[in-house]
C-alpha cells in the first residue's frame, strides 16, 4: 500500500472508542498473520485452561483413590498440553511483535506523508516541537500498547469467555455467586475509565507543548544568553513543567487506582466462592474435584481482570496519542489540483498578477489589488518597509498559500490550472532564512534537482562564488553538515542555498533578500554570480539593499499591501517619491 493510501479508509475519531477502532484498522492491514495468531491464541488458551480443567479427575479419579500409576500418566498429558501451550504462546508473540512494530511504521508513513502534503501556513500556527512529539513520544505509546500490551489483552479477553464457559459446565451455582461481583469489577473500571481519559488527553497535549518549547529554546539559546533571559526562560519552562506534572499525577493516581481495586474485589470473589464451595461439599455432595477445579478457574477468571488493569495506563496513553497523531492525519491537505491541470512545458517564465488580492484573515487584507507583468528574462525587484507585502508576493507564485481574488499567470496560464508540482519545479526560491540538511556539501547543492551531475554541482557552485571556500572545508564537497549547517557561517550557508537554486537551472528565481547575511566582500562576488544566473531567466528580487537592484528592468515600490511606485530606478530617482526618500536614506 502507498504511502497515503490507508487515510482514504480512515474516519475522524471523536472518543476514545472510536480512536480505538480506527488503530485497529490498521492492525487488520494483516488479516493473514491475525488469523494465525488468533488460532495460535486458541491452542495456548485451550491448553493453559484444559489443564486447569484436569485437575478435576486429578483429585477425584487418582489422588483421593491413591492410583499413582494413572496419576503419573496425568501428569505426563499436563506436560505435554502445558508444553504446546508454551509453544504456541512463544510463536504469537513473535508474531504479534511484528504486526505492531509494522503498524507503527504505517501509521508513521501516514503521518509523514500527511505532512509532506499540508500547506506551509500549517507549520506557521504550529509549533515543531509539538509536531516532533507526536512522531516520537505518541507514537512510543503507541508501539509500546501494540507490541507489549495487545497479545495481553487478547489473550486474557479470551482467557475471560473460555473460563466463564468451563466454570457453567463445572457449576452454575458457583458461577452466579462469582457473578455477584463482576458488575461491581465492570462500574468501578468505567468510573475509572471515565475520571482518566481526559487527563491522559492533557497529559500527552502538555508534553507536546514542553517539547516545543524546550525545542525552541534550544535553536534560540544565543538569544536567551545574549539578552540575559535565561531567569525567565526558566520560570516560563518551571510553568510548563509544573502542568505536566500535573496532569500526569492525575492520570497516573486514576489509572493507578484499576490494579487495587480489581485485586481486592477479585480476592473478595474468591473468598466468597471457597465459601459457597465448602458449604456445597458437605451438604450438596459436590465433588471436591471439582471444588479445586472452579477455585483455579476463579483465580484465573481475576487474573486477565486484573493484566487489564495493569496493562490501563499503557493502553490509555496509547489511545491519547493516537487520538493526536490522527488529529494532524485529519488536517486539511494543499487543495488538490484541479483534473484539467496542466504540466509546465519549456516555460519562458513570464510573469503576470491582475488584482491580487491575499489576507491570512478575511477581514486582514495584506495585499490590496496588486497588478503587475514581468516578462521572460525581465529583472524586477521589489522594495519596500518591512511588513510591505513584498515576501508575501513571493509566497503566492508556487502556492505557497492560494489568493482571494485576482489572477496569477505563468506564460499565460493561471497558476491554479497549473500541477503544483509542475508550477513549482519551473521556479527556485532563496529565502532569508537558510536551510541545509544533514548531508554533504555535494548533497545540499544536488537537492536542488536531485538528477544534476557532480560537474554541474561544481558548476553551480563555481557560478554563485560558493567553490572557493568549499575546497577550503576538510572534505571539500564531502564535508558532511550537521544541525543546520552549524560548522559554516551564515554567509558560507546562504551561498549554499543560491548554489542549490542554481544546479536548478529554473525559468524564474525568486531571492528574498539572497544576500542579507553576506559581507560586502562576498556580496561584490555572488552579486556577478547572480547577474550571470539571472540571464535569460525571469527573476524577482526582494532587497533593503537598494544598491544589488539598479539594474534591475523594472522596480516595484510596496506600502502596506499597495505598489504605490514603479519604474526603473534612474526613473524612480527621478520622480523623488517614495523610493528616491528611501534611496536618501540608505545612503545617508
Amino acid at each position: 500500500m502507498a504511502h497515503g493510501d490507508h487515510l482514504k479508509y480512515q474516519a475522524k475519531p471523536k472518543a476514545g472508542r472510536q480512536t480505538l477502532f480506527r488503530l485497529t484498522s490498521y492492525l487488520v492491514c494483516d488479516r493473514m498473520l491475525l488469523v494465525l495468531i488468533g488460532i495460535l491464541l486458541v491452542v495456548s488458551i485451550a491448553a493453559n485452561l484444559g489443564g486447569s480443567y484436569l485437575l478435576r479427575p486429578l483429585v477425584n479419579r487418582y489422588i483421593i483413590p491413591g492410583d499413582f500409576a494413572g496419576l503419573g500418566k496425568m501428569l505426563g498429558m499436563l506436560i505435554g498440553i502445558y508444553l504446546t501451550g508454551v509453544v504456541a504462546v512463544y510463536v504469537e508473540y513473535r508474531l504479534l511483535n511484528k504486526i505492531g512494530q509494522q503498524t507503527v511504521a504505517r501509521m508513521r508513513a501516514d503521518l509523514f506523508w500527511k505532512m509532506e502534503h499540508l500547506p506551509v501556513k500549517y507549520f506557521d500556527a504550529h509549533q515543531h516541537g509539538d509536531l516532533m512529539s507526536r512522531y516520537t513520544n505518541d507514537m512510543d505509546r503507541i508501539s509500546d500498547a501494540l507490541t507489549d500490551s495487545l497479545s495481553d489483552m487478547l489473550s486474557s479477553a479470551l482467557t475471560v469467555v473460555g473460563i466463564f464457559c468451563l466454570m457453567l459446565v463445572i457449576s452454575p451455582v458457583l458461577t452466579l455467586v462469582m457473578l455477584v461481583t463482576v458488575p461491581l469489577m465492570f462500574w468501578s473500571a468505567r468510573g475509572i475509565v471515565r475520571k482518566s481519559r481526559k487527563y491522559f488527553k492533557g497529559q500527552q497535549e502538555s508534553l507536546g507543548s514542553t517539547n516545543g518549547y524546550i525545542e525552541e529554546m534550544m535553536s534560540g539559546q544565543k538569544v536567551v544568553k545574549v539578552f540575559g533571559h535565561e531567569q525567565k526562560a526558566e520560570e516560563d519552562f518551571d510553568g510548563l513543567n509544573q502542568d505536566l506534572k500535573i496532569k500526569s499525577l492525575k492520570a497516573q493516581f486514576y489509572s493507578g487506582l484499576m490494579m487495587p481495586v480489581m485485586q481486592n474485589l477479585s480476592t473478595l470473589n474468591y473468598v466468597l466462592i471457597t465459601i459457597v464451595g465448602a458449604l456445597l461439599v458437605i451438604f450438596r455432595g459436590f465433588d471436591v474435584g471439582g471444588l479445586a477445579a472452579f477455585l483455579q478457574y476463579s483465580r484465573q477468571f481475576g487474573r486477565p481482570i486484573n493484566e487489564l488493569a495493569s496493562l490501563y495506563n499503557s493502553i490509555q496513553a496509547a489511545l491519547a496519542g493516537a487520538e493526536r497523531i490522527f488529529e494532524v492525519i485529519d488536517e486539511v491537505p494543499e487543495t488538490a489540483d484541479l483534473p484539467e491541470a496542466v504540466e509546465l512545458k519549456e516555460v519562458k517564465g513570464r510573469v503576470e498578477m491582475q488584482d491580487v488580492w491575499f489576507g491570512y484573515r478575511p477581514e486582514k487584507m495584506i495585499l490590496k489589488g496588486i497588478s503587475f507583468r514581468a516578462q521572460a528574462g525581465r529583472k524586477i525587484a521589489l522594495v519596500g518597509a518591512t511588513g510591505a507585502g513584498k515576501t508575501t508576493i513571493l509566497n503566492m507564485l508556487p502556492r505557497f498559500f492560494d489568493i482571494r481574488s485576482g489572477v496569477i499567470r505563468i506564460d499565460g496560464w493561471d497558476i491554479c490550472a497549473i500541477r503544483r508540482d509542475s508550477l513549482r519545479k519551473s521556479m527556485a526560491i532563496v529565502l532569508q532564512d537558510t536551510h541545509l540538511f544533514t548531508d554533504t556539501v555535494r548533497e545540499n547543492i544536488r537537492f536542488g534537482r536531485l538528477e544534476a551531475t557532480d560537474e554541474e554541482v561544481i558548476a553551480a557552485a563555481k557560478l554563485t562564488a560558493a567553490h572557493s571556500f568549499i575546497k577550503r572545508l576538510p572534505h571539500a564537497y564531502d564535508t558532511l553538515l550537521e544541525n543546520d549547517g552549524a560548522n559554516l557561517s551564515q554567509g558560507q550557508r546562504q551561498l549554499l542555498n543560491i548554489a542549490r537554486a542554481a544546479v536548478a537551472d529554473p525559468a524564474i528565481l525568486l531571492l528574498d533578500e539572497a544576500t542579507s547575511n553576506i559581507d560586502t566582500r562576498s556580496e561584490i562576488l555572488i552579486q556577478k554570480g547572480l547577474d550571470q544566473l539571472m540571464q535569460g531567466r525571469t527573476s524577482l528580487i526582494i532587497a533593503h539593499r537598494l544598491s544589488t537592484i539598479r539594474n534591475a528592468d523594472m522596480i516595484l515600490v510596496m506600502e502596506h499591501g499597495q505598489i504605490v511606485e514603479r519604474g526603473t530606478h534612474e526613473e524612480l530617482i527621478r520622480r523623488r517619491g517614495k523610493y528616491f526618500m528611501l534611496n536618501q536614506e540608505q545612503f545617508r
